[in-house]
């Protein structure tokens, strides 16, 4: 049976690229996008969870958590900077924490870089 693989991220229309003005959004969807299909065609089941930054993030990763079972829950670079981000980052990890606490839980560091992320923990 596949590893099931949550993707946790913030919609790339909603972030602030001011740190990095060489990315776009529809750059950053691409990326995301891209890493995604690496990841079915290794095998994977994947589900994306892009959320925007408001009230409504908690509730769509609740949603996400709750609707299936997963192996492997990635959490994008976007969550975790800027600093800004601190307690919403921390909301999600602990919704991740409490409704699947057997999935492994790793982080990527760029969009680019989710499927190097999830192979570090669990195997398709």
């Amino acid at each position: 049976m596949a590893k099931r693989v949550l993707a946790i991220g913030i919609e790339p229309g909603s972030a602030d690229y001011s740190a990095f003005p060489q990315l776009t959004p529809a750059m950053v969807r691409n990326h995301i996008e891209a890493q995604l299909l690496r990841l079915r065609g290794l095998g994977y089941e994947v589900t994306s969870c892009l959320i925007d930054l408001d009230e409504a993030a908690e509730a769509a990763v609740t949603v996400a958590l709750r609707d299936e079972r997963f192996d492997c829950i990635v959490i994008g670079a976007g969550l975790r900077e800027p600093k800004e981000r601190l307690l919403l980052f921390e909301k999600v990890l602990n919704l991740v924490h409490r409704l699947a606490p057997q999935a492994a839980i790793c982080f990527n560091t760029t969009p680019a870089d989710t499927m190097e992320a999830v192979q570090r923990w669990v195997a398709p």
